[in-house]
């Protein structure tokens, strides 16, 4: 979240970052909220000042075996009186507290500032999309074709968006997650992390998902405890270090995770309804780095290289976008979504969105360094990114990799992962 400072005086800018991202904070007024506090918080010290004061007082008449019933009774009601600031404190605070939750981060200055999508930039292009002289199909009915893709049966056991993988479906989803984990950690430098697939409210809190986004949650309860499915492995391998002090010779912490990731959806009712695109239930390589203020943008861009690295080594043409403020996510200071190519909707679609969150996130959850022994701590800045959406780079391959015959040709570096396997063919 913000720093109640920054929030206070600030204001016009705080209100032109909020409309640049098509939002308000419709009645909440942590101004006059914050006014309030300084208000009380001053009555608060000068009765405390009153109570030192006839606290010597009294304790001179006592000593010289005087009256001080009198002033006995006025430090009572003092007493009362401070109690009484001091419960409105609390009141206020946590008012204040509930504000600065849903006030979504400052974008960087070299955000584009637009509306939506439409005023996003592209960056970059790699790759050529490929071209066939048949009809493409969409993965869905590729995947339906070859036996290896069952919506019908998924939707018997859980409803819509879900899926049931078969045979060389699920091989070539697995096949994807043990390519992206050997690349990041072989590679480029990631430590892996299986973390917990159900958090606490705070741990989602710390990333931002809570209490703004709670709809977009699947939330369980297991006794007197409420617990969350994750909808990323950003909100386990970011909480990592929450609370701790870490050193600069730390840092910058390179973490990667496979996990299965479950989302409601809430509100994309009508779009992508068929295939993967947009599931319930679905893979995901995550990566997530904590570093400096200094390094954090450096750490963006070498970021994004790593999730490309994926794409160019699976021969799949893709774009790199710069979000637009209309169009980035309630935590991130910077986004950079990359698209890939999908001849069966002949689109761009996202495959990776990669942010950095400046110290947004590690604000709410206390992450923290020191830069040398004597300096004060200072906030992380905390970065995410997938390293990629599992099931949208299946869909990739599929489309991209089909042949007139109906078959898929296997990309080149997922083979030894196949067991040496060229082709998916019609699954008996």
């Amino acid at each position: 979240m913000l720093d109640l400072k920054f929030v206070t005086e600030n204001k016009a800018r705080v209100a032109q970052m909020l409309e640049q991202r098509g939002q308000s904070l419709g009645d909440a007024d942590p101004w006059s909220l914050d006014a309030h506090r300084r208000q009380a918080l001053q009555q608060v010290e000068q009765l405390r000042h009153r109570q030192r004061v006839c606290g010597e007082e009294i304790a001179r008449l006592g000593r010289a075996k005087q009256d001080a019933s009198a002033l006995k009774a006025e430090m009572k009601g003092v007493s009362d009186e401070i109690k009484g600031l001091e419960t409105r404190l609390l009141e206020v605070q946590s008012g204040l507290q509930e504000i600065l939750l849903g006030i979504p981060n400052v974008p960087d200055a070299s955000v584009p500032v637009g509306a939506d999508a439409t005023a996003n930039v592209e960056v970059r292009r790699g790759g050529q999309p490929r071209s066939f002289d048949f009809v493409a199909k969409e993965h869905w009915e590729l995947g339906t074709e070859l036996g290896i893709l069952d919506f019908e049966r998924a939707a018997k056991l859980s409803g819509a968006r879900f899926a049931v993988y078969w045979d060389d479906g699920a091989r070539l989803e697995r096949a994807l997650i043990q390519f992206m984990l050997d690349l990041h950690t072989r590679e480029r430098g990631y430590r892996e992390v299986i973390p917990p697939y159900l958090v606490t409210g705070e741990t989602l809190t710390g990333t931002g998902q809570l209490p703004k986004f709670e709809g977009d949650l699947f939330k369980t309860r297991a006794g007197e405890k409420d617990l969350y499915l994750i909808p990323t492995a950003e909100v386990p391998l970011t909480n990592l270090h929450r609370d701790e002090m870490l050193e600069l010779t730390q840092l910058p912490l390179k973490y990667v995770a496979f996990t299965p990731c479950f989302r409601s959806e809430a509100g994309s009712y009508g779009k992508d309804v068929r295939g993967l695109i947009r599931q319930h239930q679905f893979h995901k390589v995550e990566l997530v780095k904590l570093t400096t203020p200094e390094t954090s943008m450096q750490e963006l861009e070498a970021m994004v290289a790593d999730a490309e690295e994926v794409l160019k080594r699976l021969g799949l043409a893709y774009r790199v976008m710069l979000l637009s403020t209309g169009d980035m996510g309630f935590s991130a200071a910077k986004t950079y979504d990359i698209e890939v190519w999908l001849p069966g909707q002949q689109a761009y679609r996202e495959i990776s969105s990669c942010s950095n969150c400046s110290d947004f996130q590690a604000r709410r959850a206390a992450l923290r360094y020191r830069p040398n022994t004597q300096a004060r701590p200072r906030f992380l800045h905390t970065l995410n990114g997938s390293g990629l959406a599992v099931g949208r780079t299946l869909i990739a391959v599929l489309e991209n990799y089909q042949q007139a015959d109906g078959s898929v040709v296997i990309p080149e570096a997922l083979r030894p992962y196949m067991n040496g396997r060229e082709r998916i063919t019609r699954s008996t």
